[in-house]
């Protein structure tokens, strides 16, 4: 309740005062309505975000999977095998901590819009977002009261550690109290990271702080970040040892019990390995028993493997076409996870939540082609609700900066920020998709139907709530687009009837190896540089009109491809209430007493920083936008109706 009195201020003040948006960054999209005019992007070959490289998709397997079978679901509370309950909010994202400002934006008035509406379209599906800032930038980044030139942020990039070359971070408040302005929006749910280099000291300024303003929508703090790297990267001896982790987090969990401006003590995560470690080598520490008081959940990262090679020249050769057909499995999913079933079933007998808390297509940004194709959204889909069935409680996906192929969602680097937009990633597609799948009840139960005789290719699961089957997810990893390959699923209902009809989205594009402009339920991000968040096109749900004598619901899924089936109505509606609210900008080009300059040409041109740093905002002329639902006017930044709806937050929380 306290949420929607948030945004029911957030709407009223919108309505009555028409207050126009604020964003970092110049014409960081074009409002729909708006006289901007956003010009083409120039030549752009540097980050590798906007790599073009696209792969071949694997041959059709040999045999091909058999392309019409039967799907039997159990009524009735019959069904066994399912998953824990799960949160629609299951898929979240991990967001480097060195690329905040570029990612989230400056402060809690200037933030990025188009990360604004990301974050609504998976709040409007899951009812929250679950997001973390941390990675390896966290270890070395110190909360301070300001920074003499005012920034919110700043890297010392003459000093980097880790084989990523991540620089030391300054940060001020600023940063999260702009985390706590965009939690007033969309409802995300924060963790964070106390930095663990130096155990004799710790900083925990950003306990305090994150406590302090971002109430309950701070998750928990993450006490460690791969620590069982941290010999190979030179922060500990080589000697470094489970029990040793388990010691030092020992001194974390002393120092915030002694810390009186640490309220909330029971709010630490661990172990957080890489996989180098075992996670039984921790358990047998104790550290889950001995720290139980002190920890909110258990978590571990891991990536299916790396491409350190490419980007840094360390480690074994990987080569992206040879990688690719490893993705395009049923397999993958369940090599990932069954090494840590023993550590959810473990987490379970504690009472603790078990969290993927970083992971993606491969560390070290990922693969050109692999990491950045439709591929990979499929792969997402299934590895995301293969961790649900093994219960784990939640999994964050790896957001970088511009070196990296995985990324959900990259803006424009900051000297074509003026004239380009948002590219959103296969990923992003695949939190859409399993957003929707477990909906918003809390209630949903996952179980791996092991469809089509177990074939890797067509993987299939189906969603419980309250013994009875709600949705079903269905899976092409098949690439041909002759259409020889799309399959037919029946599904039918032990012990229930069968619906006259169900409805149906799917995700799709040409081929696996496909870049950008995929679809979902219709809709779309588009081509890189094209994105403010927002979804573009007619939503797209499909009826299957079932077959009630026979009792079958035959469902098509094309190759490649992945769709969700809603058994009722409700389903439907507990997954897509309806339009999301959206958050269109009002940076507008200077209409008076200017010249025309094509932008584009402007940025690349000597001297292309001089609008790096200029922050758009409103200007004279705004006008209304019937398109956008947000009526423009020259008023107060969006920061100043969020200060307003903060205050409402601490006062309910201080109720």
């Amino acid at each position: 309740m306290r949420l929607l009195l948030v945004h029911s201020l957030l709407l009223s003040v919108f309505g009555i005062v028409h207050g126009a948006v604020t964003a970092y960054g110049p014409h960081v999209q074009q409002p729909l309505g708006s006289q901007t005019v956003t010009a083409a992007s120039a030549s752009y070959t540097g980050a590798a975000t906007y790599d073009q490289t696209v792969l071949t998709p694997p041959p059709v397997p040999n045999p091909p999977p058999p392309t019409s079978f039967g799907v039997q679901l159990q009524t009735g509370g019959a069904a066994t095998g399912l998953s824990i309950p799960q949160s629609g909010a299951f898929f979240g994202f991990s967001i480097e901590f060195s690329v905040v400002t570029q990612t989230l934006g400056l402060n809690s008035s200037f933030m990025q819009v188009p990360f604004l509406n990301l974050m609504a379209n998976i709040r409007e599906r899951a009812g929250s977002v679950q997001v973390r800032l941390g990675g390896n930038s966290q270890e070395t980044a110190t909360l301070v009261t300001s920074i003499p030139d005012g920034k919110s942020m700043e890297k010392d990039t003459t000093n980097t550690s880790n084989p990523t070359g991540t620089p030391p971070l300054l940060f001020t408040p600023e940063i999260i109290m702009m985390m706590a302005s965009i939690s007033a929006l969309t409802n995300v749910r924060w963790y964070l990271g106390i930095p663990f280099y130096d155990t004799q000291n710790f900083q925990l300024q950003i306990a305090e702080v994150g406590e302090s303003i971002l109430g309950n929508y701070l998750l928990g703090l993450q006490g460690g970040n791969e620590p069982d790297l941290y010999a190979k990267h030179g922060h500990r001896p080589a000697t470094y040892s489970p029990q040793d982790y388990t010691n030092e987090f020992g001194l974390l969990v002393d120092a915030v019990n002694a810390d009186s401006n640490i309220p909330k003590k029971d709010v630490l995560i661990g172990p957080n390995l890489s996989g180098t470690w075992q996670p039984e080598q921790v358990w047998d520490t104790g550290f889950a028993t001995d720290y139980s008081q002190s920890l909110i959940a258990l978590a571990v990262e891991h990536y299916p493997t790396d491409n350190c090679y490419a980007q840094y020249g360390t480690g074994t050769p990987r080569n992206a076409q040879d990688m690719f057909p490893t993705y395009l499995t049923h397999k993958s999913g369940q090599d990932l996870v069954s090494p840590y079933i023993n550590s959810t079933n473990y987490a379970q007998s504690l009472g603790k939540p078990f969290v993927m808390f970083e992971t993606n297509t491969a560390s070290c940004g990922g693969f050109p082609g692999l990491s950045d194709s439709f591929g990979a959204a499929l792969w997402g889909v299934d590895y995301a609700l293969q961790m649900a069935y093994a219960n784990f409680t939640g999994a964050l996906f790896h957001v970088g900066g511009q070196s990296d192929y995985y990324n959900p969602f990259t803006p424009p680097v900051t000297n074509q920020s003026t004239f380009n937009q948002w590219t959103i990633g296969p990923i992003y597609y695949s939190a859409l998709f399993v957003a929707e799948a477990l909906g918003s009840s809390n209630q949903s139960r996952v179980l791996d139907i092991g469809m089509n005789g177990g074939n890797e290719f067509t993987p299939g699961y189906a969603i419980y709530e309250n013994g009875e089957p709600t949705r079903v997810a269905l899976i092409n990893f098949v690439s041909d687009s002759t259409g020889a390959n799309d399959y037919t699923a029946s599904i039918s209902f032990a012990g229930g009837s069968t619906p006259a009809q169900v409805k149906v989205k799917y995700l799709l594009a040409s081929s696996v190896a496909q870049k950008w402009n995929f679809t979902w339920a219709g809709q779309t991000f588009g081509d890189a540089f094209t994105s403010d968040g927002r979804p573009v096109g007619s939503v797209d749900v499909q009826t299957v009109t079932c077959d009630q004598a026979n009792g079958v619901c035959n469902v098509r899924v094309p190759a490649p491809g992945a769709a969700l089936v809603f058994l009722s109505d409700q389903a439907l509606e507990e997954s897509d209430a309806g339009p999301t609210m959206t958050f269109p900008t009002t940076a507008y080009t200077k209409v008076h007493n200017t010249a025309t300059i094509d932008p584009s040409v402007l940025a690349t041109s000597n001297g292309n920083m001089g609008t790096a740093d200029w922050l758009a905002g409103t200007s004279q002329g705004s006008f209304a936008n019937g398109a956008s639902g947000f009526a423009r006017a020259a008023l107060p930044s969006l920061g100043a109706v969020i200060a307003g709806a903060l205050f409402v937050v601490r006062m309910a929380y201080a109720g």
